[in-house]
This record gives structure tokens, sequence and C-alpha cells, in this order.
């Protein structure tokens, strides 16, 4: 629920080097964003899997810690380059002759790139190119896979970037003794193949419940539990299938199953949160979106509420969203913008009284639990079992009571800074339930909105929703 953004420029942090040259670009590597006490320390590791892959997290260590997975990792000779897509981010340098330092630049949300130096720091312990995934039993069992699949919540079709997507999890529960390496998924229509994850790109959908940094997420110990984040793309034109089946691989072995049927609903369709132009889907839609993988365990529950949520920042011409000071909340340029009802509706829940944070990466005005991480937020509830989530407004700026009706485009609060908030931003997403977090996640498609495609250029979208970094510019009058 918080806007995820990296401060942009760069300072070097200090780190021990190796003695000796390494070969590879696996291993740690050290840096900072920004000059002074405003900096953050960085910190990339990246693996080498026992097969080849390079896979790594990104740790902003002053901002809680918290470890983001790099979405590709792309050496070629003396150039190093690693993208970041949950946050926008690209990281683009140039190796030293010993291989222990990259010059480069940084670049998120197309601001303008910045200078940022990287240092391998020392090896400690065994060497992370050495930590292998173990095969697949060398003897099949002849029972199978030992792994039970199932997809909690049906996938809903939606229309995004012209194309239709399905998004839903599939989940792997490892009931052998053995540890099993996941070489491969395959989404299928009957017999005909939609979609096939492998490599890289299959380790960067996998997930195992607490255990966040363990180096090849598709290698599932016994007894251990994987969440694969599938997001299928159709071909244009292509029909969508009543059911999708899946097949794993783990080398030699196979496994049908894990059956999912498509919802026959169609997304509602709703009118914008927000009016005007330059409005960034920042944490939006799209498989490498934090709030995608955001399962939420709760009361005995797992559920993914924000599935397709969006932290709604508004960007200036300075390309950044805000001018002025940056810990006054009145500087941002979203601060204080009108929220819109999307539909009618009833409004079914609310909270109001939270103060403001101060923008930063670690500021809270209160506490964060269940209770308080939207900040000031309502929830109406827009019939068909849909409930229309806002969180994050000013205290006080609510202009709407428990159970009142309202009407699509009514303006119902003010965007602030409150909650689990790095800075003022509407969060928005529709789910199941009433209640921010424990529900399922729905897609919904925006009637009337533009995105930019190019500087001052601007292409009309119907009945879509907007995905993930998209430059948005909604109707002055819903």
């Amino acid at each position: 629920m918080r806007a995820s953004a990296l401060v942009l420029a760069a300072v070097l942090t200090p780190a021990l080097l190796f003695a000796q040259a390494p070969a590879g670009v696996d291993g740690r590597w050290e840096g900072a964003l920004g000059v002074g006490a405003g900096s953050l320390r960085l910190v990339i590791d990246i693996t080498k899997t026992g097969d080849g892959l390079l896979l790594g997290t990104l740790t902003s260590v002053d901002q809680g810690g918290v470890k983001i997975p790099l979405s590709s990792v792309k050496p070629s000779g003396d150039s190093l380059r690693f993208e970041v897509a949950s946050v926008g981010g690209v990281y683009a340098g140039l190796m030293n002759a010993d291989r222990t330092r990259v010059t480069g630049t940084w670049t998120q949300m197309g601001a303008p790139a910045q200078p940022l130096d990287l240092v391998r720091a020392a090896a400690t312990g065994q060497s992370q190119a050495a930590a292998a995934p173990p095969a697949a039993p060398a003897a099949p069992s002849p029972f199978g896979l030992p792994f039970e699949l199932t997809t909690p919540a049906r996938p809903m079709p939606f229309v995004g970037d012209g194309k239709t997507h399905l998004v839903y999890e599939l989940h792997l529960t490892n009931f052998g003794a053995a540890e099993v390496l996941v070489t491969k998924l395959e989404a299928l229509n009957g017999n005909a193949p939609l979609a096939t994850f492998e490599g890289a790109a299959l380790a960067g959908m996998i997930r195992q419940p607490g255990h966040a940094s363990v180096a090849d997420s598709r290698s599932i110990p016994g007894g251990g539990r994987a969440i694969v984040f599938l997001w299928i793309t159709l071909d244009a034109g292509a029909p969508v299938p009543t059911s999708v089946r899946h097949r794993v691989s783990a080398g030699s072995q196979l496994l049908d199953g894990g059956v999912v049927s498509i919802s026959a609903p169609q997304p509602i369709v709703l009118s914008p949160p927000l009016r005007g132009s330059d409005w960034l889907a920042a944490n939006g839609p799209g498989n490498e979106s934090g709030h995608r993988r955001a399962m939420v365990p709760l009361n005995g529950h797992t559920a993914i509420a924000q599935r397709f949520a969006i932290d709604w920042v508004k960007l200036g011409a300075n390309g950044r969203t805000f001018a002025g000071d940056e810990k006054d909340n009145k500087t941002y340029f979203a601060y204080g913008s009108d929220v819109l009802a999307v539909a009618d509706g009833i409004v079914a829940s609310l909270k109001d009284g939270i103060p403001e944070n101060v923008p930063g990466a670690t500021s809270r005005a209160v506490p964060i639990t269940p209770q308080t991480i939207g900040g000031n937020y309502i929830i109406l509830d827009i019939g068909g079992g849909r409930y229309a989530f806002y969180a994050h407004m000013q205290p006080g700026s609510l202009r709407v009571k428990l159970g009142e009706r309202v009407r699509r485009g009514q303006v119902i609060g003010l965007v602030g800074n409150t909650g689990n908030s790095t800075e003022p931003h509407l969060h928005f997403h529709l789910s199941d339930g009433n209640t921010p977090l424990e529900s399922e996640g729905l897609p919904y498609v925006i009637g009337s909105w533009e995105a930019m495609r190019a500087p001052n250029t601007w292409e009309r979208r119907q009945n879509q929703l907007p995905m993930l970094n998209t430059r948005v510019r909604f109707p002055d009058k819903p």
C-alpha cells in the first residue's frame, strides 16, 4: 500500500574487495543512492544457480531491509545490466579490469538517469556460485512427483495494453522427503499450450512462503510449499479458455493437474478514481509488482486483496512526484487531489482521524497494524460482491458517512499520506470483501482514459486496466 520509490543520485559506499579478480558478476555488490544524510545504502546480491541462471535481489538497507527481486540480470563482456521491474528501475554499468567495481547509472520510472557506482563486497563463507540446487530424485517414484497442485482463486480475464490477461496463483506442496527442482511449468488449454515457463522466467515467478531470500525458489524442499504467480497473456484474437491445466516438470518426471476453471463474469467497468493528467500507476498490475505478491495471512486465512492494486502518484514537469521540500506533504503534486467514487454504491466501511506521515521511507505517524495500514480509508459496496477500497486519505477530508449512498464521480475525500504510506498518493483496489486485506483482489477496467506512449503523446484507452507504471490522463469530468 506504500508508494515504492528509490531516491536518485549516487555516492560510493566503502566496501572490502576480493583479493583476486572474480570471474563472474555473481556475489554481493554495495553502493548508495543520494548524498549525505539523505542517501540510501543498497545491496545487490547476485547468485549463479547450478544450471547457470543468474538470479538476484536488491536490498535498500535504509528502507527496512526489504529484498526486492531482480527481474533480470544480463552481463555481457564488461557490462552489467539488471532490471527491477516492480519499481520501474534499470541499472546499466561497466566493470573495471579486475571486475570489482561497476561504474553505471540508475534510471527509475522514466526519470533522468543518475550515476550509481557499485563495489564488490568481500567473500564470506561458501561461494554463492557453489550453492547449486539439487537435481530431481535420480530414481523416479512409481507414484510420480509427490506434489499437490492447487489454485485457490479463479482467474477473471481482463484487458490491459490491448491484450487479454489471466492472473492467478498455483500452489505446489512437496509431500515427499527429498528436495525437488522444478525445471518447467506449462499452462495448457486441453492439449494446446497457452504458456511455457522455465529458466530465469520460472524462477522469478516462484516464491516460497517464509523463505524470500532462498537462492533458487524453484528448488522445493521436502514438506515445503511454493507459490507460482502466474500471469498468462493471450495472443490477440485468441479465445479465452474455459479452464487451464498445468504440467510440472522436474527433470524427466512430469505431473499433470491443478486444473483451474476460468471465471465467466466479465470485469466491472469503473469510472476513474481521480481526475486530470500525469498520474502514474505505481506498483500497478504486473507480475513483478509488490501488490501482486502481497499474500497476507490474517485470522487463519491468506488472500491477495491487492492483486490488481495501484498506488496513484502524480508526476510533475520535473519527472518527480514533488517540487520543493520532500519532507512537506504539500509539495507533492498528488496531495489534496479529489478522490472520486468509481461507481454508484454504499459506504460499507471507513476510518478517519489517523494523522499524516512525514514523507519518507520509514516515518509513520502511528504503528502499522491491520487496523491502521490503510490510514484513513473508505470502502464502497458497488454491488455484485465487489468492494472498492481507497486508502491513505487526509484526516478530516472524508465527505461521506457509513451507510451513505454515493454517486459515480462524486468527491468522497482528498489524497493524503496516512497509514503505511511513504508519500502522498491514493491506493486503490477492488476486492470481493468488505475488508482491506482479508479478501481476494478482483480485476476491473476503467471506461475511458489515456496512456502516454511518448512525451506529449497520449493514446485513448477504452475499458482497459492501466498496467504497471503506465502514465495516465483521466478526463477532467468523469
